[in-house]
């Protein structure tokens, strides 16, 4: 009954990375060397349901996360102890927030400083150094920052990097980092793409220029062996926010992938030849499933290349933009692994 559950929600939501299943979870924190991340925006703005999070979702969130199960650490402590392969408690969640709007310092930190939860700002400066309405200032964010708010990296004018030459992207980074160090006095080591988007010359941009680890908005556990430049992030908003989904991402395992291809984000191929190689066993493979935003009606056809190859051939190209896989596999306990994948396709 609960894999039928998934597999509707996963064929309604996943254009938006976004399901609802509830999931019992009875056991105690054990060792773990992955974590889930979610990821929100706005906070009790109904305006813009995309991307807020209603208030009384929020609460209900944090209510479940105070639970004794799960351990909500800080993100730059959890993509330390990846890197360095050290263990984290199982079912390990980090709280994500991009953009600085309003909102988060006005709705979200009262309700975030009363549960004692860290949680990390992407921020992009631009819009704090404009005083634009509906955002942060730099005054509010420096009072977070003094009371222990963690800040990250979201480029200066928040742009689709992909439209936008190796030079820009860099020029762009480099702008943001003079007004970090002068509002703040540091420039964040974590990163977060705009909108998720990237491709692997973007991603080495990003490494070449310093950041310890930057995440997209692809589905997915970060685990110790994952590319630490394309890192998941569960994205939790108001159409997409139930407490059955809150649970579904908070309980996440990793589905453990290597040679996913294409190896580029950025696709030139459309509809992709897509492609991984599993890198652990899993004894219960063939009730793998794989989810597209441009297929609808449910599963997409997957192809199975020895014990290890799993291949996926779409027959519908994707729109301009943002397209996504989701692959999932049943857990123990009801729990599910996970591997999603965004890619952005150029306009022509």
């Amino acid at each position: 009954m609960l894999r039928r559950i998934l597999k509707r929600a996963l064929i309604t939501l996943v254009g938006a990375s976004a399901i609802a299943v509830p999931i019992i979870v009875p056991t105690m924190p054990q060792a773990a060397d992955w974590a889930s991340i979610l990821m929100y925006h706005r906070f009790g703005d109904s305006q813009y349901p995309s991307t807020n999070i209603r208030l009384d979702q929020f609460q209900e969130h944090l209510a479940e996360l105070k639970k004794q199960q799960y351990s909500v650490l800080p993100l730059g402590e959890i993509v330390d102890k990846l890197k360095a392969g050290q263990p984290l408690p199982d079912r390990t969640v980090a709280l994500t927030i991009d953009d600085a709007f309003l909102s988060v310092y006005e709705k979200a930190w009262p309700l975030l400083k009363a549960a004692e939860f860290p949680f990390t700002i992407f921020v992009s400066t631009d819009n704090l150094d404009k005083n634009t309405p509906d955002y942060m200032s730099w005054k509010q964010l420096k009072e977070m920052v003094d009371a222990g708010v963690y800040v990250g990296h979201h480029t200066a004018r928040h742009a689709h990097l992909p439209r936008l030459p190796a030079g820009t992207i860099r020029a762009d980074i480099h702008k943001a980092n003079e007004s970090f160090q002068k509002n703040l006095g540091f420039v964040p080591g974590l990163f977060a793409y705009p909108y998720g988007e990237y491709g692997s010359e973007i991603k080495q941009i990003i490494e070449e220029t310093g950041f310890k680890a930057a995440f997209g908005q692809q589905s997915g556990v970060a685990y110790a062996q994952h590319d630490m430049f394309s890192l998941p992030r569960f994205a939790l908003n108001e159409n997409y926010g139930s407490i059955g989904r809150l649970r579904l991402a908070a309980n996440a395992m990793p589905l453990r992938v290597k040679q996913v291809m294409p190896s580029d984000n950025v696709l030139k191929k459309n509809p992709p030849a897509f492609g991984f190689t599993l890198a652990e066993d899993y004894p219960n493979i063939r009730q793998l499933s794989c989810y597209s935003s441009n297929q609808s009606g449910g599963t997409v056809p997957i192809e199975r290349l020895g014990k290890t190859r799993v291949e996926i051939r779409l027959s519908k190209a994707y729109a301009a933009g943002r397209g996504r896989i989701n692959c999932t596999l049943p857990g123990p306990e009801g729990r599910y692994r996970w591997f999603g994948t965004l890619f952005y396709i150029p306009r022509k």
